[in-house]
């Protein structure tokens, strides 16, 4: 029982030490391995394995985000978009699906259309910077996977994106 409640002890410090804001357009996770080595627990810090180039461009955001009710390509997010296209010449026969999504104001029918438009703005980016049509597909999910399920400014901004899902 004392092990479990030093464990538990443990991993709330850590995890609460840890909490960070990450950088727009970064991925920032950290990880903590909890084990019992013969009387203590023991809680530490494990780096992720790197993700493969399989699953895209090595280091760059899958998401980009768009202001509210807009479906238009803000200048801070030309840059990944240009990696993932980038990327996506160099290795045709990779496939990407590119996920639009909104947040949760307004009608459903209303929402899978700005979702379809923002997947289309990225399309048709993409197709500018040389990327094949067959590369790609333009998909809309709307409201009905949000990123986050805060509803305050902040969450909104989370679920009013576009995702890259490399097939």
């Amino acid at each position: 029982m004392k092990t479990q409640l030093f464990l538990w002890t443990c991993v709330a410090a850590f995890a609460s030490g840890c909490a960070t804001q990450p950088q727009e357009g970064a991925t920032q996770q950290v990880y903590y391995q909890a084990y019992k080595r013969q009387d203590a627990a023991v809680v530490r810090r494990v780096e992720p394995a790197p993700v493969p180039s399989v699953l895209g461009p090595m280091g760059v955001s899958g998401t980009v985000y768009f202001g509210f009710d807009q479906s238009t390509l803000q200048p801070q997010y030309l840059r990944i978009v240009e990696q993932h296209g980038e990327y996506l010449r160099q290795n045709t026969g990779r496939k990407v699906q590119l996920d639009g999504h909104t947040d949760e104001r307004g009608g459903t029918e209303y929402n899978i259309g700005l979702g379809q438009r923002r997947a289309e703005t990225v399309r048709q980016a993409l197709m500018r910077m040389g990327v094949a049509d067959s590369q790609l597909e333009a998909v809309s999910f709307g409201k009905e996977k949000p990123a986050s399920q805060l509803q305050t400014e902040e969450g909104h901004q989370l679920n009013r994106r576009v995702e890259f899902s490399y097939r």
